[in-house]
């Protein structure tokens, strides 16, 4: 089989497309051939690491977290999943040398593979992994919110969504809808508006604006219910200038800087809540428990893709994923896809 590996951190050069043989599933293991493989930041940051040349875990890796395909074979203990079914996967290379997406077959633990409902399609379900389920938990951290989500779960309440035309935002977004709520979202310029517009946002801001706060106030008097943030330095006045009273910030990432200065005093007047999250050490069951929602979500038309769904696709083949890693690593907005094999 085909499969892209690296053997040291790295540009997108250290990656090379091998030639290797199909391994057989062991106990409680799935084998997926891949159909289409989704990059995210968080692949071309491990491939990367903190400085070119550094020695891996492993002596080569395959990358790559996300994907959808067909179950190929099964290891002894496997009951989830069966030879034939589609499916979608997450957190597939991690901790681990050889199951990463980027490769025509995968083995990896059945934990970490779900069922991909019919009406979806390779495309949605290598666009899931990591941003939705990275959206679902930021939405279920609220003290005062829900744990699981479901249609009306989120009624009466408000999310703003920081960023809503990345992938974590646009999933957020079409989540929070899904689910009920009120959707806020900032983004930095018309383009990314008309995008998460198109993902379902009901008030679309421009965060630059010097009066943003006042906007997003006169949209949510009291303050807003739940915050999804992607850059907290860049975002810590404006956060507490519209959360709510008992209100949550959730933060999945560090866009804009590693640290930030809070208002203690602010902060604990109103009772924030601050959750920070991080998929890969969040717990397998917290995974299932959002693949489980996501699923419900698919089967509910909830989660599209493409640019008419605010989330443009582009494509490689398999033998030029050091190109998507690259055009991922360049800040592209949407979602970039690996076709690795014929659906």
């Amino acid at each position: 089989m085909k499969t892209i590996v690296y053997s040291e951190t790295g540009n997108p050069s250290v990656l090379h497309l091998v030639d290797r043989p199909v391994t057989e599933p062991r106990a409680g293991d799935v084998r997926v051939r891949i159909v289409v493989g989704g990059v995210n930041p968080t692949d071309w940051k491990s491939r990367q690491g903190t400085s070119p040349g550094e020695a891996l875990a492993f002596a080569d890796v395959v990358p790559n977290q996300d994907g959808a395909g067909v179950v190929d074979a099964v290891g002894p203990g496997v009951s989830n999943v069966a030879v034939g079914d589609r499916v979608w996967l997450a957190l597939a290379a991690y901790q681990r040398a050889d199951s990463g997406t980027a490769q025509e077959y995968a083995v990896l633990p059945a934990e970490r593979v779900f069922l991909l409902p019919s009406a979806a399609t390779f495309d949605q379900g290598a666009s899931l992994g990591v941003p939705a389920i990275t959206a679902y938990r930021a939405l279920t951290v609220a003290e005062d919110g829900p744990t699981r989500l479901h249609p009306g779960a989120l009624d009466g309440k408000i999310v703003l969504v920081a960023g809503g035309a990345g992938a974590v935002g646009h999933a957020a977004i079409q989540l929070a809808r899904w689910a009920g709520a009120t959707v806020i979202t900032t983004v930095s310029g018309p383009a990314k508006a008309a995008l998460a517009t198109n993902a379902g946002a009901h008030h679309v801001l421009t965060y630059t604006d010097s009066d943003v706060a006042t906007e997003i106030r006169s949209i949510a008097p009291d303050g807003v219910d739940l915050i999804v943030e992607v850059a907290p330095a860049q975002n810590s006045e404006l956060d507490l200038a519209v959360i709510r009273n008992r209100g949550s910030i959730a933060v999945y990432a560090n866009n804009g800087g590693d640290e930030m200065t809070l208002d203690v005093r602010k902060h604990f007047s109103l009772n924030v809540r601050y959750q920070f999250l991080l998929l890969y050490t969040v717990g397998i069951e917290v995974v299932q428990q959002a693949a489980a929602a996501i699923n419900e979500a698919l089967r509910d038309g909830a989660l599209p893709v493409g640019a008419d769904a605010g989330l443009p696709l582009h494509r490689f083949d398999l033998a030029h994923t050091a190109d998507a890693h690259a055009l991922v690593e360049s800040g592209v907005t949407g979602k970039v896809l690996v076709d690795v094999s014929a659906s």
